[in-house]
């Protein structure tokens, strides 16, 4: 195991380069497993961190796995999940076998992790590729990723496959006919349009939209949460409809969450340019901006984004901010669809960090017990927190 700074950059170099031994992995793991709040383990990762593109993520550290794609000429895409940008956090855990990292606020006194022996046998696995189309006449169609089909819906040809729906023919009768795909709690999928605007569905969540673009605009209808890489074409601007709030938008890469459980409508803007309007009130979105909508209040104000984070789950990863944990546990029900069960107010905490989102629930549990203060029971499909 490493003991001096420069062999400890060497190995994070030769990892991050994909020109690492097998030995070497084994060594830069195995040191940061026993060491997670190594001063410069942190600044070489926040270093990594801050140079990744919003699509950049690390992959879950499956030794035998990692080593066969470092060692493997072909291009590979590395998954990267470091600590984010508070490095005077007071603690980090790192779960090697996903490559997790949590912290708490500065200041904040942190418990030794120990093995949840209430959950031990309740297995409940992560959410997975599945969606619900429903036709104008109330078909519904269930959707996964088994295999490849192809759906005839009147003069609409639409093909599933690989966890996607494309739609590749469009309707020719003059008439507009609407579709809708929605996504159940511990479900996701991907979506073609028939304009080539590739939308991600995040779980809790529908979107309406007509089989053709035959209007003046592209206008769709979304509920829940959704990232959008919008196919540009001046002359038909595209619109998303949020209840009250509409977004407009010319070609551009953006996120919209719009739970009804969570206080604020947010539209992160990745690339391009997005104009929020709600009422009489409109902003103009630049690039790494957000704009939040108080769903009580109706207040629209703009705030600088963190992209990583917004963005985390459609990498299939959990990225917490400062964020408390009953926000964090609002995430965890919509992807693992259990129930949050309080029978004290959760400790008020501040998380930082990221999780992969194939873990089963009892390790996301794991890691936020060994984080902070309070404890957790999983009774079915419940998630009861404790003192």
């Amino acid at each position: 195991m490493p003991q001096d700074t420069s062999r400890i950059k060497y190995l994070l170099q030769r990892y991050t380069s994909s020109t690492c031994t097998r030995q070497e992995l084994e060594e830069l793991f195995a040191y940061i497993a026993a060491t997670p709040d190594d001063t410069t383990l942190h600044g070489f990762m926040e270093d990594i961190y801050r140079d990744l593109s919003p699509a950049e993520v690390l992959p879950e550290v499956d030794l035998d796995s990692v080593y066969r794609n470092i060692i493997s000429p072909a291009p590979v895409q590395h998954k990267r999940i470091f600590p984010l940008r508070y490095a005077a956090a007071a603690a980090v855990l790192l779960a090697v076998a996903a490559l997790a990292f949590l912290w708490l606020r500065p200041g904040t006194a942190v418990k030794t992790a120990t093995p949840l022996a209430s959950h031990t046998k309740a297995l409940i696995t992560p959410g997975t590729n599945k969606a619900v189309l429903t036709l104008p006449d109330g078909t519904t169609i269930p959707l996964d990723s088994a295999g490849q089909q192809v759906i005839n819906a009147g003069n609409t040809s639409i093909s599933r496959q690989n966890g996607q729906l494309v739609y590749n023919g469009a309707e020719t009768d003059g008439h507009v006919h609407y579709h809708t795909l929605s996504t159940p709690r511990g479900g996701q999928f991907r979506l073609t349009l028939p304009d080539g605007t590739k939308v991600w569905l995040n779980s809790a969540s529908s979107l309406r939209y007509p089989t053709a673009f035959n209007d003046k605009d592209r206008s769709v209808e979304l509920e829940g949460q959704g990232y959008f890489e919008v196919a540009q074409n001046a002359a038909q601007p595209f619109k998303v409809k949020v209840r009250t709030m509409e977004v407009q938008v010319l070609g551009t890469g953006f996120d919209i969450m719009a739970y009804g459980d969570e206080a604020t409508v947010n539209t992160t803007l990745v690339e391009g340019s997005v104009q929020v309007k709600e009422g009489s009130k409109a902003r103009l979105l630049k690039p790494g901006q957000q704009a939040v909508l108080n769903q009580n209040q109706h207040t629209l104000t703009v705030q600088e984004a963190d992209i990583q984070k917004i963005i985390a789950w459609k990498n299939g990863l959990f990225v917490f901010n400062n964020m408390t944990l009953t926000a964090i546990l609002r995430e965890v029900a919509r992807w693992y669809d259990v129930e949050i069960v309080y029978t004290v107010t959760p400790s008020a905490e501040l998380y930082g960090g990221g999780i992969s989102r194939s873990l089963q629930l009892s390790g996301v549990l794991d890691l936020l017990e060994a984080n902070g203060f309070n404890h957790f029971k999983i009774e079915g499909r419940k998630v009861i927190v404790l003192p």
